[in-house]
């Protein structure tokens, strides 16, 4: 179920899975609100009367509510925001209280985040013959599938979130990280069929659950469905011209990003998961909890307790110095992933929210960081002056503007890599 591949440095393996095998212990970008803190707004209200689509299982409920103003231009001269996405992989709840746990913080903080959602978690294992996934046998999924009280709770806990201004992404389906049926040996057109599933199972679910009695998702999931990150960081390659096609903005799944700023991929915006130091080590680690336990505790996901302290102390730390190399230098965004476990008593869960602490408190004392949805995160890139981001792309990691950024970034006619400190 954890998948494994080359990081970061040799030592540092890929991230993990998406999700659970049904075990109830769990294995504003742009613009600113009035005041311009650069924080969400509140944003209009879903309308009170819903417009079913299809079978009632997502709805149209007007614009989504609490977010930012329509991002505009930097001016000449202006500071990047520091862009900070956290990120969810599976975004299932399985009776451990992690979703709304994050969901209560990030209210608490005013932060966007992206849970991406493994499709099979909203398909009653009854019914799990409906998948058919690739290079796989019918019903299967590495990632198993929730029970029916657990898909009543993520679909809850979906709804909220989507209501509280969050995104909803995918991570597809059954997480196949091995073997023949590996998704990093998928088709175009095999990933084609693995996202109309994922897609079909999320604005299906009254028809395949039979619960008629529960609310709709407040969204259209054919217009919200912009981006995703793949299993184990697999098959980005051949998910991208397929990506293209649907029109989806922007991928999660490269593996190893440097702390730089991003470009585009076949016309997609490449926005991967990356290497940040690692407290105590000469090498980087994969800004993902799965990846701090991996270089901990050699995969297991229940080593022995004492060790918990001093490895919660260094996974803070590793995502705090991440944030902190970006935001004192090069300002490039920084994006965490994370999934809804208790590996090693719960541990990597606590680095997060005390990450996420850490990074408020600093927009919270005045400086322009902005903790956002990847979609947010790509509504600013897109109004961005292409050769003022090409400008920005010169900054190695770590590496402050010559003259700071007022001088650097003043004049972006003809800005090469030699201006940058």
């Amino acid at each position: 179920m954890l998948g494994l591949g080359a990081g970061a440095a040799a030592a540092v393996p890929l991230a993990g899975c998406g999700g659970h095998k049904n075990s109830d212990d769990g294995g504003g970008a742009g613009g600113s609100r009035p005041g311009g803190d650069g924080t969400r707004g509140p944003g209009p209200k879903p309308t009170k009367t819903a417009r079913p689509i299809g079978d009632g299982s997502t709805s149209f409920t007007g614009k989504q509510p609490h977010q930012p103003d329509a991002p505009v231009p930097l001016e000449p001269g202006q500071t990047p925001p520091q862009f900070v996405v956290f990120s969810w992989d599976g975004a299932g709840e399985v009776g451990n209280g992690l979703f709304p746990r994050f969901l209560d913080l990030a209210k608490e903080h005013g932060a966007a985040m992206t849970f991406f959602l493994s499709g099979v978690y909203l398909l009653p294992e009854s019914k799990k013959r409906l998948y058919d996934p690739p290079n796989n046998p019918r019903g299967a999924s590495d990632i198993g599938y929730l029970t029916d009280g657990h898909i009543k709770d993520t679909l809850k806990n979906i709804r909220r979130a989507w209501l509280e201004g969050h995104e909803i992404g995918t991570h597809f389906n059954g997480h196949f990280c091995g073997g023949s049926g590996s998704v990093g040996n998928w088709t175009s057109q095999q990933w084609r069929s693995e996202i109309d599933q994922a897609k079909s199972f999320v604005k299906e679910w009254r028809t395949n659950s039979g619960w008629t009695d529960l609310e709709s998702l407040p969204f259209d999931y054919d217009k919200e469905l912009v981006g995703g990150r793949t299993p184990c960081l697999l098959g980005q390659d051949k998910l991208l011209p397929t990506a293209r096609e649907l029109g989806w903005r922007y991928d999660a799944s490269s593996p190893g990003g440097r702390q730089v700023w991003p470009a585009k991929r076949q016309g997609i915006w490449d926005l991967p998961l990356q290497q940040i130091p690692f407290p105590g080590h000469s090498f980087e680690v994969l800004s993902m909890d799965y990846n701090m336990l991996a270089n901990q505790s050699v995969n297991s996901t229940n080593a022995p307790a004492h060790n918990y302290p001093g490895w919660r102390k260094q996974s803070a730390q590793s995502y705090i110095s991440g944030f902190k190399r970006a935001y004192e230098s090069n300002r490039a965004p920084f994006f965490v992933g994370n999934h809804f476990e208790q590996w090693n008593g719960g541990i990597y869960m606590d680095a997060v929210e005390q990450a996420l602490k850490h990074i408020a408190r600093e927009k919270e004392k005045g400086g322009d960081v902005r903790l956002v949805s990847f979609r947010q995160f790509t509504d600013w890139l897109d109004v961005q002056k292409p050769e003022v981001l090409e400008r920005f792309r010169t900054l190695d990691v770590g590496q402050e503007p010559a003259g700071g950024w007022k001088a650097f970034a003043k004049d972006t006619a003809g800005a090469g890599a030699g201006d940058a400190a």
